[in-house]
């Protein structure tokens, strides 16, 4: 009974103890002094009320002396037309990349509009990701359950998210289909619930791949028990998504009212026949990441979706250097990949991205001041969405002073379905752009064929 009891006193009195000696509790006389900092003057009931009554903080913030000032003209723009929809799905990544190279088919067939089944190669990204979550558990099998790499690939066995080389993984492994070959269902435009099935699947799956390897079972078995968990998913995928096409036959209305004659394509030769030179892309990722040095190259350890393809790579460059860059590739007419943190500074119902969009300094009487390097490591600021670049305006003197963006939110979103950005919004918030490696400087190319640094999957940048 004695031993019972000892433990909770000692417990109680060690905890007391340790609460007492804490010098960095809010005392009475510390607390009083953060009260007698703030006061319900006129000025602040009058603030308080606002704030309290409102439906939105930011809308209260919305700086008067930044509307109407952005207009959403451009004197050099890509020849783009027509408006992509991702609905309530993360295929920002894939819907911008598929919108680079859109304008590509549109020209080659002489279309009004065209777009490509983002449903079809939603399906293999999930698939592959699937079996790369397996690959990655059956490789870290001998480390704890604990291990910060196993966590994280537990914490998210797949995912709608990723980057640029995600889909030239994709495309490169299982080509691309028009749209109508392989349409979108409710699932692929709502994907929260595919995921949430596949991902307590894939954890359940990955557990017992772990406990096969401690059980020391051959390496054959652990690979037959993957490819029973593969054949799941795929059927999961394929009542949810539809099955994807091995070959389609595929013909078209042109601009000038001709109607094709049909003609069979696998979706591999469909790719090689509006972007032949896909495979051996001169495409490569630069990154303004003021964290680290500029003019290295560096990879992310595993941030890729199909096994064997590339992980996320990037050159790491100053910001002037990439918009010098990006302005070259605009003025030949060639859209880039971007992404940026799109949150920030951001009037949806203008369309508009600019530095003190919100002012919610001079609301709350408060100051944020955080530069951009000091966002990304306190992880306030990163990327969140991908839209291709396509516009630049400049001065009298060839100097940016506005951008545009190609989003994946429909026409009736921002201005028209396009967003525009101030030079000053893309040095704070625009993280990275993929670029025709033709377009960079000596000093740049020279660097591009530098060893990558590598960085680990749980980097605070990604």
């Amino acid at each position: 009974m004695k031993k019972f009891l000892l433990v909770p006193v000692m417990a109680l009195a060690f905890c007391g103890m340790s609460f007492g000696q804490n010098k960095g509790t809010v005392d009475a006389k510390m607390l009083n002094d953060i009260r007698s900092s703030f006061s319900l003057d006129a000025s602040n009931t009058a603030i308080q009320n606002a704030i309290t009554n409102s439906e939105s903080i930011r809308e209260l913030s919305l700086n008067r002396s930044k509307i109407g000032k952005t207009d959403h003209f451009f004197k050099y723009r890509v020849e783009v037309k027509g408006i992509t929809n991702q609905e309530s799905s993360g295929r920002c990544w894939m819907f911008t990349s598929m919108n680079t190279i859109r304008p590509e088919v549109m020209n080659k067939f002489n279309l009004n509009s065209f777009d490509f089944s983002h449903n079809y190669n939603y399906f293999w990204d999930l698939f592959e990701k699937s079996n790369l979550f397996m690959e990655n558990v059956i490789a870290t099998a001998d480390r704890d359950m604990d291990d910060r790499e196993v966590v994280l690939y537990f914490k998210g066995p797949i995912d709608d998210g990723g980057v640029w080389n995600s889909f030239f993984n994709i495309a490169k492994k299982y080509g691309v289909v028009p749209a109508e070959v392989m349409p979108e269902t409710k699932v692929s435009n709502k994907t929260r619930e595919i995921n949430s099935l596949l991902k307590e699947k894939l954890r359940g799956e990955g557990y017992k791949l772990r406990k096969l390897v401690a059980d020391k079972a051959s390496a054959k078995e652990v690979k037959a028990a993957k490819v029973v968990a593969l054949k799941s998913v795929y059927r999961v995928l394929a009542l949810c998504l539809g099955e994807p096409p091995v070959n389609f036959s595929w013909r078209y209305k042109d601009a000038d009212g001709n109607i094709s004659a049909s003609k069979e394509y696998t979706p591999q030769e469909f790719l090689a026949e509006i972007n032949p030179d896909f495979a051996k892309t001169e495409l490569v990722m630069i990154m303004n990441d003021p964290t680290r040095e500029y003019y290295k190259v560096y990879e992310i350890k595993n941030y890729r979706n199909v096994s064997e393809g590339i992980n996320w790579t990037y050159l790491n460059l100053p910001n002037d250097e990439i918009k010098k860059f990006a302005m070259a590739s605009i003025k030949n007419n060639e859209a880039m990949y971007a992404s940026c943190d799109v949150g920030k500074q951001h009037n949806r119902k203008a369309g508009v991205m600019d530095v003190n969009t919100y002012d919610y300094a001079s609301l709350v009487g408060v100051e944020f001041d955080m530069d951009k390097t000091v966002r990304i490591l306190t992880r306030q600021s990163g990327s969140s969405h991908a839209m291709a670049l396509i516009g630049v305006d400049v001065d009298e003197n060839e100097k940016p002073v506005k951008w545009e963006f190609e989003n994946s939110w429909g026409s009736t979103s921002g201005h028209n379905g396009y967003l525009t950005f101030t030079d000053e919004w893309f040095s704070e918030y625009m993280f990275r752009v993929v670029i025709n490696k033709n377009y960079l400087d000596e000093k740049a190319q020279k660097a591009l064929k530098s060893a990558p640094i590598k960085l680990p999957v749980w980097d605070y940048m990604f």
